[in-house]
């Protein structure tokens, strides 16, 4: 079956859903918030997103490893039309389909961990006040000190699933959101950051808990996406609860003369 661009919600969100904790990224950018900076294709059952409404576009590609043979196809057949330079999140050994067009720069292996014991978050005393549009200038100042270069989309204070702890005027802790839609019933918790003068109270599990009952009443499935190699934030999010599913790789992608791949 030849690859194809794909424009139907229904049969993307139908394909997506049969692993929807592996797919949760590309289930909410179904939503219209985000669908208008999306492109999609497909082989078959297996489904590649890309992403625009970044400075340089993300591609998606994620495959169970049952899956693996027939999402490398699908990748090699889209890698043509692909732009020349952009930033991607893959399946381990995916990365080596795009190192025949590509000059390939590992930024780091991540685990996609999902919230599955939930009554753990029992144990935690959930903290932090709800944040909105208005809150946008102290949180760019949180994250400008606590957590430089993090991908922060403003328009997500509008989902009511921000939350944060403030010392006086200032935010010192903030848990939010990448992707939130109760229509597919999925969300990716991401923004996570504390000032580093007050890391260590434990202000980031109690926004992360806070966050994660807000969640419980319009999804059914929280997930998020956190570097293998932070290991302070992995036993933090096992202890709220969260357990590895998947790993992946992170790769800016730039097409290059020789596109000589440097992945591991």
């Amino acid at each position: 079956m030849p690859v194809r661009a794909e424009h139907d919600r229904a049969v993307l969100a139908a394909l997506l859903r049969r692993d929807p904790v592996l797919h949760a990224y590309q289930l909410g950018d179904l939503d219209d918030f985000f669908w208008p900076y999306t492109s999609w294709f497909r082989r078959g059952d297996q489904v590649v997103l890309l992403y625009h409404g970044t400075a340089e576009p993300v591609l998606l590609a994620f495959a169970a490893q049952r899956d693996g043979a027939a999402m490398a196809v699908l990748l090699d057949e889209v890698a043509p039309v692909l732009p020349a330079r952009l930033y991607a999140h893959l399946s381990p050994g995916l990365e080596r389909v795009l190192a025949g067009r590509y000059v390939v720069t590992p930024a780091g292996a991540h685990l996609r961990m999902a919230l599955t014991d939930p009554g753990r978050l029992a144990g935690v005393a959930a903290a932090g006040e709800v944040l909105g549009p208005a809150d946008l200038p102290a949180l760019r100042d949180l994250y400008a000190v606590a957590y430089p270069g993090n991908w922060f989309d403003a328009r997500m204070l509008d989902t009511g699933h921000y939350v944060g702890v403030r010392d006086g005027d200032a935010l010192v802790a903030v848990a939010g959101v990448h992707v939130w839609s109760p229509t597919y019933r999925v969300a990716a918790v991401g923004n996570v950051t504390t000032r580093p003068q007050v890391r260590g109270r434990g202000l980031g599990g109690q926004v992360v808990a806070a966050l994660c009952a807000r969640l419980a009443a319009s999804v059914d499935h929280v997930t998020l996406n956190v570097r293998a190699d932070n290991a302070v934030a992995v036993r933090l999010y096992e202890r709220l609860g969260f357990t590895r599913v998947a790993g992946f790789g992170e790769y800016a992608l730039a097409v290059g003369a020789g596109s000589a791949a440097s992945a591991g």
